[in-house]
């Protein structure tokens, strides 16, 4: 577990950088200077190619972690490399026609009745394609145990892109089309840092012939770019249905409340980056034992740093609100509460999903996809009507917990492993008499000091059983090898 640990702390250093720079152009610098309709029209054009990214991809970076450890020979490895290099290039072949026949219809699809989203038809399907390559080489990255590169470039390199383009376009030194080219721009820097990097980490030989087991590849991309398309639905339809039968200022307030929550899975994130690769070469080993030590490792560790975000997000959230000072705002403080209890449920389960979705058990993720957003659409439509955002969050716990049981249930059946242990109950014991305690401290009147002091005191808490019940040996020397550079 040391290279998880040592690459997992740098992952989650950029995933932090990431979601503090994020929170500067989203809290901050679209609302209070770029306007609203600025902040939508740049979010619907991302949102839009990540939708058509996965048709591009069609999951071939997901192929690439499950079988790159099967392959015996340098020249097996290599002709999984060029194919999954090559094979969107042949998707492209066939999407750019249809694009252009049906043009005016997917413009109408994807713009709706703005016609601003509808004049950059050209830079969305780029941005998708440049999003796509990017995978492809972070999972090649990600294959070799490199992830730290690559996470930053994905993390922090886009949230700094645009970051620096709000400041340039607050200050009028580029104007709004501008702004877009150079976004574009970006991105296809960002590819070609990673590309270069790739290569540089791995220099493959040119193939002409398909991988062996090329068929059984396909058939595996396929079903996990239907996971993939049915996650993305489940990711947007809690905002769209609050938009729908509510109001835009309700879909503003939720997804505010998301990104704070967000924070909670941050760590994950990070494991996750180096430890898919590490699990899919202990199921191609079939080295079960490696398997339960990697799942309760990954478990413990992601409740322990999980859990103290949790502790320290949800215990400030009303002084961070007053930070923001934005009216209705704080309207959503439950929702973080909600939502983070169900993120921190979704760690607790450690490198589980990756089990799956690398064994042979992987068309089990398009059932738990498309059950998940079956019972999403069901339960959003119920709770919002009747109680708002309130009832999206709920919605959304419900839907996390029913199916993370589901897929515990799954891998104790067919592998008799489970993530949990004596030391899950007491970190979460822990956490719940914690937060019981400083949320009776009452707060102080400038916002800053309050959440410094209670975050000061979470960390003690917390830190006293992390040393003293010896919850993670690698967390414990992970601060020790800090203290010793100071």
């Amino acid at each position: 577990m040391g290279i998880i640990a040592k690459q997992s702390i740098y992952n989650l250093v950029s995933i932090g950088l990431a979601f503090l720079i994020g929170a500067i152009n989203m809290v901050f610098l679209y609302p209070t200077y770029a306007g609203k309709e600025f902040q939508g029209l740049i979010v619907a054009l991302l949102a839009n190619s990540n939708l058509i990214q996965p048709f591009i991809s069609f999951g071939v970076q997901h192929t690439l972690i499950k079988y790159f450890s099967d392959c015996k020979s340098k020249e097996e490895k290599d002709r999984l490399l060029w194919f999954v290099l090559l094979f969107p290039l042949f998707i492209l072949l066939l999407l750019i026609p249809v694009y252009y026949i049906y043009s005016n219809d997917i413009l109408l699809l994807i713009a709706g009745n703005s016609n601003t989203v509808g004049r950059f038809p050209f830079l969305i399907l780029s941005i998708a394609i440049a999003t796509a390559y990017f995978e492809i080489f972070f999972s090649w990255l990600r294959v070799h145990l490199q992830s730290v590169f690559g996470n930053f470039l994905k993390e922090v390199y886009p949230r700094l892109l645009t970051f620096i383009l709000l400041i340039a376009y607050i200050f009028e030194i580029i104007l709004f089309d501008d702004f877009i080219n150079f976004l574009i721009v970006g991105y296809y820097l960002r590819l070609f840092f990673i590309a270069a990097y790739s290569f540089y980490v791995y220099i493959p030989s040119f193939q002409f012939k398909l991988p062996s087991n090329l068929q059984i590849m396909l058939r595996y991309s396929f079903l996990i770019f239907l996971s993939g398309a049915a996650a993305s639905f489940i990711l947007d339809i809690d905002k769209s249905m609050i938009f729908a039968i509510t109001s835009d200022e309700n879909v503003a307030f939720y997804a505010v409340a998301l990104y704070i929550a967000a924070v909670v899975e941050a760590p994950g994130r990070a494991m996750f980056q180096i430890t898919s690769p590490l699990v899919a070469n202990a199921l191609n080993a079939n080295d079960m034992s490696r398997l339960e030590v990697l799942l309760k490792k990954s478990s413990v560790n992601l409740m322990v740093v999980s859990g103290l975000a949790f502790l320290i997000i949800n215990l400030n959230l009303m002084d961070f609100y007053e930070i923001i000072n934005q009216d209705g705002y704080a309207s959503a403080f439950s929702v973080v509460i909600i939502v983070s209890l169900g993120k921190f449920f979704s760690m607790s389960m450690g490198c589980l999903n990756s089990i799956i979705s690398n064994s042979k058990y992987y068309s089990y993720v398009f059932w738990f996809s498309l059950g998940s957003a079956i019972l999403a659409v069901i339960l959003n439509y119920y709770f919002i009507n009747f109680y708002g955002i309130i009832g999206a969050a709920l919605a959304t716990l419900i839907v996390v917990v029913f199916i993370n049981i589901c897929k515990i249930i799954l891998i104790y059946i067919v592998f008799k492993i489970h993530p949990y242990n004596q030391k899950s109950f007491s970190i979460i014991g822990s956490i719940f008499l914690i937060y019981g305690i400083v949320y009776s401290i009452p707060t102080f009147m400038n916002p800053f000091v309050s959440i410094l002091s209670r975050s000061f005191l979470v960390l003690v808490l917390f830190g006293i059983p992390l040393f003293t019940l010896k919850w993670s040996v690698d967390i414990e020397a992970l601060l020790k090898r800090i203290k010793n550079n100071l």
